[in-house]
C-alpha cells in the first residue's frame, strides 16, 4: 500500500480548502464561535481541524471511506489484517475486545495486575474473570507478566474459559513472552487479547520486544498517545485469525463508543503511521541510543539505580527508564511531587520506590540532560524518609473472589469503617494509580492486610482515585442480608 498516504489528514485539507460552510456540529464552527481566551491559550487550529466525519471528512454516505483507508493502511503497517481506530482510549478498545471474545456469565482468563478498565469491561459485561496470578516479583514488590506453563495449567483447569487476556508491557516495561502464550491458548482453540496499551511503537523497530500481532496474538489493543505521536485518547486495536470475529469486535466497539469521534484523534493517529513507516526505524535506533546514555548516566548520580529487568522477566523495553530510590530513603510520590514543583519535570509512574521515566522518539539531548539534572538536583535535595508502606506478600495480595465483580458493584451497599471493612466483600474498586490496577476488586474479601497496605501507602502519597471515599476512613462494601 502506499504509506505516503494520509487519508484523514488529506481529507481535511480538502475539507478547508473547498471552504465547505457547515450547519452541523461542531458548534464552535471552526473556532469562530471560541472565547478569544480560550484560543490564546489552544490557538485555532486546534478548532480548525475538529470536523465532523460524517458530512465533513467524508460525505453522509461516507462514500470516499476516508476512515476506512486510514484503517487499512495502519493495518498493513502493523502487520494486522484489520486495524480500527477508538477515539476513547484503550479503555475503550480493551473493553471491546474483551465483550467480542466473552459474553454475561462466561469466562475469560484475566491477569490480576490488569488495569482498572478491564474491571470495568468485567463489571459492564457481567463475564466471569479466572485470575491468573501473575509472576510476582517479591524482592521488587512488583508482578511481571505470567508465563506459559501458568496459562496452560489454568486452561486445563477452566476448559470453558473463551479465552485470554494479557497485559504486556506492564507500566514499568516488562514483557510477557506473548508468542508463547498465544501458542498455548491456540492450542485449546482459544484467541488471546494483549493490551499492549504500551506498545504502540514496538511495530517499528526489531531492538524493542515482539509486536503482539507477529507474536500471534489474535487481537492487540495499543494506545498510541502512550508511546507514538498521536493526542491522548488516541488508541487502535488490531485483529487477526479466524477466532475473533472482525464484524463482531466493530459491533462491540459501536456499542461502547461515542457516536461523535473526534477528527482530531483521526487525523493524528493516521499522520503518526505514515511517519512510522517512513522514518519510525530511523527516530527508534536514536531514541534507544538516548534512552541508553541517559540510563548510564543517571546510574552514576548517588543513591539512584536504573533498574534492569534482564534476568526477571521475558523481555522489557528499554525506553522505560525505572529508577529505584531506595538510596535516597524516599518514596517515589516524594520525588515525582518535588520533581514538578521543584524542577518542572513530570514523571508518568511513582510507587512507594521507584519512579518511571518514559523516553519516545520525541526526545532529544535537551530533553535528555533536564531529566539528568532535575535528578542529581533530586538525590542533593534532603527531602525526609517517609512513613513506610505496609507491603503484602504476593500471597497476601491474592484476595477470595466472594461475587463477580458486576453482581458486587451494583449490589445493594453501605459504607462502613475501615476498621471494620476486613472480611466483608468489596462493592467498589480501591486502586493505587498509577499503575492503575486495583488492590482490591468488587466481589474480593477485604483483608487487613491489603487495606493496611493502601492507607499507609495513602498516607505516604499513593493516589486513590476510585473508592467513594478517597481517604479510605470507610469502604463501601455489599450488605448484609
Amino acid at each position: 500500500m502506499d504509506h505516503s498516504k494520509a487519508p484523514v489528514l488529506e481529507a481535511l485539507q480538502d475539507f478547508r480548502s473547498r471552504g465547505y460552510v457547515p450547519f452541523t456540529p461542531p458548534g464552535h464552527r471552526q473556532g469562530r464561535g471560541v472565547d478569544p481566551r480560550v484560543l490564546d491559550v489552544l490557538g485555532e487550529e486546534v478548532f480548525r481541524a475538529d470536523v465532523l466525519a460524517l458530512n465533513g471528512l467524508d460525505d453522509r454516505l461516507m462514500t470516499n471511506g476516508v476512515i476506512e483507508h486510514a484503517q487499512e493502511l495502519m493495518a498493513d503497517a502493523v502487520n494486522a489484517e484489520q486495524a480500527f481506530f477508538s477515539t476513547c482510549g484503550s479503555s475503550l478498545s480493551v473493553k471491546s475486545a474483551m465483550l467480542s471474545v466473552a459474553g454475561p456469565h462466561e469466562k475469560l482468563i484475566v491477569p490480576r495486575h490488569a488495569h482498572k478498565s478491564v474491571v470495568s469491561g468485567l463489571i459492564l459485561s457481567g463475564v466471569r474473570p479466572v485470575w491468573l496470578s501473575p509472576r510476582w516479583d517479591a524482592d521488587l514488590h512488583m508482578s511481571h507478566p505470567p508465563g506459559p506453563e501458568e496459562v496452560r495449567a489454568l486452561f486445563e483447569a477452566e476448559p470453558e474459559a473463551k479465552g485470554m487476556l494479557l497485559v504486556t508491557p506492564t507500566d514499568y516495561g516488562t514483557c510477557g513472552d506473548i508468542a508463547a502464550i498465544a501458542e498455548v491458548c491456540h492450542s485449546f482453540g482459544k484467541p488471546l487479547i494483549v493490551d499492549e496499551a504500551w506498545g504502540a511503537h514496538l511495530p517499528f523497530h526489531g531492538g524493542l520486544p515482539q509486536w503482539g500481532m507477529d507474536a500471534g496474538a489474535d487481537v492487540v489493543v495499543t494506545s498510541v498517545h502512550k508511546s507514538g505521536a498521536a493526542v491522548e485518547q488516541s488508541s487502535v486495536f488490531h485483529q487477526q485469525g479466524d477466532l475473533v470475529d472482525p464484524a463482531v469486535l466493530k459491533a462491540r466497539e459501536d456499542l461502547l463508543g461515542t457516536t461523535s469521534p473526534t477528527s482530531l484523534v483521526y487525523a493524528t493517529l493516521d499522520g503518526w503511521r505514515r511517519h512510522m513507516v517512513e522514518q519510525g526505524e530511523h527516530l527508534i535506533t536514536a531514541a534507544l541510543a538516548l534512552a541508553e546514555r541517559t540510563r548510564a548516566e543517571i546510574s552514576t548520580l548517588p543513591g539512584l539505580e536504573v533498574m534492569d529487568f534482564t534476568h526477571r522477566t521475558h523481555s522489557f523495553d528499554p525506553l522505560k527508564m525505572v529508577i529505584d530510590l531506595s538510596g535516597l530513603h524516599i518514596s517515589g510520590y516524594q520525588a515525582a511531587d518535588w520533581l514538578r514543583a521543584e524542577q518542572r519535570v513530570t514523571v508518568g509512574l511513582s510507587d512507594h520506590r521507584r519512579i518511571v521515566a518514559q523516553f519516545t522518539h520525541a526526545d532529544d539531548q535537551r530533553t535528555a540532560d533536564v531529566l539528568v539534572e532535575a535528578l542529581r538536583a533530586l538525590t542533593a535535595a534532603g527531602l525526609p524518609s517517609p512513613k513506610p508502606v505496609d507491603l503484602p506478600s504476593p500471597d497476601e495480595l491474592q484476595l477470595e473472589m466472594a461475587m463477580l465483580p458486576r453482581d458486587a458493584f451494583f449490589a445493594e451497599v453501605e459504607q462502613v469503617p475501615a476498621e471494620r471493612a476486613a472480611g466483608r466483600v468489596a462493592a467498589e474498586m480501591i486502586t493505587p494509580y498509577p499503575p492503575g490496577a486495583p488492590a482490591v476488586l468488587p466481589g474480593e474479601v477485604i483483608t487487613d492486610a491489603v487495606l493496611d497496605y493502601v492507607r499507609s501507602g495513602l498516607a505516604t502519597g499513593m493516589e486513590l482515585p476510585d473508592p467513594a471515599d478517597s481517604k479510605l476512613e470507610t469502604v463501601r462494601v455489599v450488605a448484609r442480608g
